[in-house]
């Protein structure tokens, strides 16, 4: 494939866009790169300015603070996800099999480097999200950064698989609690069997297991019949 993809945001996390400067993308490639050497918790300005031979000031003309530079990332991640889901389903006719390719390509996402994005390595980039990503929505600003739309591409991109639930069953009640939890529950599982292994019974970087857990989990949920009260 020949063209690059240009992954748009449909919310300002930034104080400039930084996909439109050399400065801007190498902002981007090199703290994904620190945040997952050190933790975000380590990462700072300071350290990333010095790693791109800028200074703190560049940096903060990008983004106001770490936060929202980690909210970008994590809101690049997702659309970036719904582009490659749509774009390895989209010839795919029956809605079970379009599903469990979704399931699949998300799973995945960290195998292997996106060849059509040329200044992120998306297998480190998913490191930092299974990681990092929690961080981005559980503070105390969560419902004020939703208000001004940081969350958009993780809530279109979940509602774009509910709509492949319900193509499978109309009558499903749950088809956004459905997806939510899958598309937490890839990083998840990953995240625990590679830490805390004894909350999981997949084993690291086993990817087939994690697919063969969350195909069992979904179509078991969408198939079931039986109304719980």
């Amino acid at each position: 494939m020949a063209t690059n993809v240009h992954i748009s945001l449909k919310h300002h996390s930034y104080l400039r866009e930084p996909e439109q400067t050399e400065l801007g993308r190498k902002i981007i490639s090199e703290s994904i790169r620190l945040i997952d050497e050190l933790g975000f918790e380590d990462f700072t300005f300071k350290k990333l300015a010095n790693e791109i031979g800028s200074t703190e000031a560049s940096v903060y003309r990008y983004f106001e603070n770490k936060h929202k530079l980690l909210v970008y990332l994590v809101s690049w991640y997702w659309a970036w996800l719904h582009y490659s889901v749509n774009f390895q389903t989209q010839n795919i006719a029956d809605p079970r099999k379009r599903l469990s390719r979704a399931i699949e390509v998300i799973t995945t996402a960290g195998q292997d480097d996106d060849p059509m994005v040329v200044h992120i390595d998306e297998r480190v980039l998913h490191r930092v999200i299974v990681a990092e990503s929690s961080k981005v929505y559980h503070t105390k600003e969560v419902d004020t950064e939703n208000k001004a739309g940081y969350f958009l591409e993780m809530k279109h991109f979940c509602h774009y698989l509910a709509l492949m639930v319900l193509e499978i069953n109309p009558s499903f009640k749950y088809p956004h609690a459905l997806m939510s939890t899958v598309l937490e529950a890839a990083h998840q599982q990953l995240y625990y069997a590679r830490h805390l292994p004894s909350l999981t019974d997949v084993v690291a970087n086993r990817y087939e297991e994690t697919i063969c857990f969350l195909k069992q989990l979904t179509f078991t949920a969408v198939d079931n019949k039986t109304t719980y009260h």
